[in-house]
C-alpha cells in the first residue's frame, strides 16, 4: 500500500513538473518583475472565433477612427508638421486594408502574448511578432514619414533605436528581440542595468509568471484570461514622491533645470526631498492598495468588464453592510437611460469627518503632499454643514428618461421621464421647496405614492404636464404625458442591497440622442463663436482664425462621427458599483447588435 501511494505521489508530482515545463521562458511574462507597480496582459490568447468576432467589429470602427487619425494629424500640422506627417504616414499604413491585414504587414502577432508592465515607474511594452523584418520595415517606413531617422545603438550586441528628448529627461527606445518588440520609456541617462532589464538582455529574479499573481487574480475575480491588470499603488506612489525612482527623477531633475535657467533656483535645492515623504505616501496608498481590471466576457455580442478597487478595511466596513433605501437602486434600471446613486449623506458625513480627523491628528510632513492637510482642514466644517436638512437628510438620486431629443431652435432639449429624490425626511424636503417656491404649497402630498399635477405656472415653464408624489422614503417628480402612471410603481421599488452605490442603464437608442444633442449643443457654440468673432474692421489674422474654427469644428464633427458609428452597434449598457469587505466592486455589461 506505501509502495502504492509512493509511486502515485511521484506520478503526480511528474505531471507538474511537465506542466511546469510548459511554461514559455520568452513569454511577455517572464520578462515582468514580480514587484512591477503596474502590469496589463493576457495569460491567453483567444479563440479563433471570439478574435474573429471582434476583429469584425474592430474593422466596422476602422473608417471613423481613421478619420480622427487624420483630425489629429491637421491639428498638428502648423506646430509638428513632422508629428503630423507621422500620422498620415500610420493612415497610410490602414488604406483599404483591415486591421487583420495592417498587422500581417506590420509583422505583429495577432494570435500571440503581449504586455505593458513596469520597472520601476518605466513603462515597458512587449508583445509578439509574426514576422521581425517585417515590422523593422515598418518601423522603417514611419520614420521615413516623420523625416527623422532614430538614434540606432547597441547594447552586448542587442541593436536598438532611440530617441531622446533633453526637455524632458527621458529616452524612448524600441527594440525587436527574437520574435518580440520591446518598447520603453527611460531615464536619458538611464544605468546599463535598466537598459538590460527594458530589453530583455537580464531576467528578473523572479518573474510575474514564476510568480502566477494574475492567474490567481483573475480567477478569484472571474476575469478572462484575454486581458488581465493589476495596478499596485502601494508599490507605485512611494516611488513617485520618495525620490527613488530613476524615470520620476530624469524627469523632475529636467524639469528643475529649465526652472534654474529661468529663475537661478540651485537644482539641488528643488530636488530636495524629505524621509518622511515614503512613509506618508506609503500611508496613502495603504487606503486603497491596489486596482486591478480585466474582461469577464467578451464574444462578438458582449463586452463585459469588472473593476475591483481594494479598500482600508475600515472603509469597507464603513460601507460594505450599508443599505440605502433609495427606490430602483436595488434593482436594474428599466428606462431607455436609468441610474441610480446612493447619497447617504449622514453615514458619508461620519466616514469623511474621521478621516479629516485622523489627517489633523497626524498631518502630512512631504512637501508635495502637504496640500493634502489643508484639504482636510477644510474637509471638517463642510461636513458639518452637510447635516443641514434637508440635505442631510438625503439618501440618493434616481434618473429615469423615458426619451430625449433635441429641441428645434431651442437651448432646452425635449424629454420625458422621472426624478426620484431619496430622504429620511420627505415632509421636510417638501415643505423647504415650498418656502422656495410659494406656488407648491398647493400640494398635499400623502405617503401612498399618489400622484399630484404640479400647478399650472410651473406646467407652463416645462411646457408639459408634470406631477409630483410622495413615499416614505422619497419625492419623485414625473414629467410628460403619461408619466403620473409610472410615479406610484417607481417609489416601490427596491432600494439597494447592502454595499450598493450605483446602478446604470442606458439603451442603445438613447446612447445616440445624448450624443445628437451633445453634436447640436457644439454647433450652436460654434455658430456663437463665429457670431462674435464678426468685426466690422476685421484684421489680418481673421482669415487665418477663422480656417482654424473651421478645421477644429471639422475635427470635432468628425469625432462625434466615430462616436455616433460606435453608438448605432450598441444595444445597451448596465454599469453597477458596490462595496463588499474586501473594496469597491464596478462592473459593465455592454450588448452589441
Amino acid at each position: 500500500m506505501r509502495s502504492t501511494t509512493r509511486y502515485i505521489a511521484l506520478g503526480f508530482a511528474g505531471i507538474m513538473l511537465a506542466a511546469c515545463g510548459h511554461k514559455d521562458k520568452d513569454a511577455p511574462l517572464a520578462y515582468v518583475p514580480a514587484d512591477t507597480p503596474y502590469v496589463m496582459a493576457n495569460l491567453d490568447t483567444m479563440d479563433d472565433s471570439t478574435r474573429g468576432a471582434l476583429l469584425a467589429q474592430a474593422d466596422a470602427q476602422l473608417p471613423s477612427q481613421l478619420a480622427q487619425l487624420d483630425a489629429a494629424a491637421d491639428r498638428l500640422a502648423a506646430k509638428d508638421p513632422e508629428g503630423a506627417r507621422l500620422l498620415r504616414a500610420l493612415h497610410a499604413e490602414f488604406k483599404g486594408k483591415t486591421i487583420e491585414t495592417f498587422a500581417e504587414g506590420a509583422g505583429i502577432n495577432l494570435k500571440g502574448y503581449s504586455a505593458f508592465y513596469g520597472l520601476g515607474l518605466a513603462p515597458v511594452a512587449r508583445f509578439d511578432l509574426s514576422d521581425p523584418a517585417a515590422f523593422d520595415a515598418f518601423v522603417g517606413r514611419l520614420e521615413t514619414a516623420y523625416g527623422k531617422k532614430l538614434e540606432v545603438t547597441s547594447l552586448d550586441k542587442q541593436s536598438y533605436r532611440r530617441f531622446t528628448s533633453a526637455a524632458s529627461g527621458t529616452q524612448m527606445i524600441l527594440a525587436t528581440v527574437g520574435k518580440q518588440a520591446v518598447a520603453a520609456l527611460l531615464p536619458g541617462d538611464a544605468s546599463p542595468a535598466l537598459l538590460r532589464q527594458a530589453l530583455g538582455l537580464d531576467r528578473p529574479q523572479k518573474s510575474l509568471q514564476d510568480d502566477g499573481r494574475l492567474a490567481t487574480l483573475a480567477k478569484a475575480k472571474g476575469y478572462q484570461k484575454w486581458l488581465v491588470g493589476q495596478f499596485d499603488l502601494t508599490r507605485a506612489l512611494p516611488l513617485a514622491v520618495s525620490g527613488k525612482d530613476p524615470l520620476v527623477n530624469a524627469i523632475q531633475k529636467a524639469r528643475a533645470q529649465a526652472v534654474s535657467a529661468k529663475t537661478g533656483e540651485p537644482v539641488a535645492t528643488q530636488l530636495q526631498t524629505s524621509p518622511s515623504c515614503s512613509a506618508d505616501a506609503a500611508r496613502i496608498a495603504a487606503r486603497v492598495p491596489t486596482i486591478s481590471f480585466g474582461y469577464t466576457q467578451l464574444d462578438a455580442k458582449h463586452q463585459d468588464a469588472r473593476v475591483d478597487i481594494a479598500l482600508a478595511d475600515d472603509i469597507s466596513q464603513a460601507f460594505a453592510g450599508l443599505k440605502v433605501a433609495l427606490p430602483g437602486l436595488g434593482k436594474a434600471g428599466s428606462a431607455p437611460f436609468d441610474l441610480s446613486i446612493a447619497l447617504p449623506i449622514a453615514s458619508m458625513r461620519g466616514f469623511w469627518m474621521a478621516q479629516a480627523d485622523a489627517v489633523a491628528a497626524k498631518p502630512f510632513t512631504c512637501a508635495s503632499l502637504t496640500d493634502l492637510n489643508d484639504s482636510f482642514a477644510k474637509l471638517g466644517p463642510a461636513m458639518q454643514k452637510a447635516a443641514i436638512p434637508p440635505f442631510g437628510d438625503m439618501l440618493g438620486v434616481r434618473l429615469a428618461l423615458d426619451s430625449l431629443s433635441a429641441g428645434k431652435d431651442s437651448a432646452m432639449p425635449s424629454f420625458t421621464g422621472r426624478l426620484v429624490l431619496g430622504t429620511s425626511n420627505p415632509e421636510g424636503l417638501l415643505a423647504m421647496g415650498q418656502m422656495m417656491v410659494p406656488a407648491l404649497s398647493q400640494l398635499k402630498l400623502g405617503h401612498d405614492g399618489t400622484p399630484q399635477a404640479l400647478p399650472k405656472d410651473m406646467v407652463s415653464m416645462l411646457g408639459q404636464p408634470a406631477w409630483v408624489a410622495m413615499s416614505e422614503k422619497a419625492l419623485a417628480l414625473g414629467v410628460g404625458a403619461g408619466e403620473d402612471s409610472h410615479l406610484a410603481d417607481t417609489l416601490k421599488e427596491p432600494g439597494g442591497d447592502a454595499g450598493q452605490m450605483t446602478r446604470m442603464h442606458i439603451s442603445g437608442a438613447m446612447y445616440v440622442s445624448w450624443l445628437q444633442l451633445m453634436e447640436q449643443k457644439l454647433d450652436a457654440l460654434a455658430a456663437a463663436t463665429a457670431t462674435l468673432g464678426k468685426s466690422d474692421e476685421p484684421s489680418i489674422d481673421d482669415g487665418s482664425d477663422a480656417t482654424s474654427a473651421a478645421d477644429e469644428l471639422a475635427r470635432s464633427r468628425a469625432q462625434f462621427a466615430a462616436m455616433k458609428a460606435q453608438a448605432e452597434r450598441v444595444d445597451s449598457i448596465d454599469a453597477e458599483m458596490h462595496v463588499d469587505k474586501s473594496g469597491m466592486v464596478i462592473t459593465s455589461q455592454t450588448v452589441l447588435k
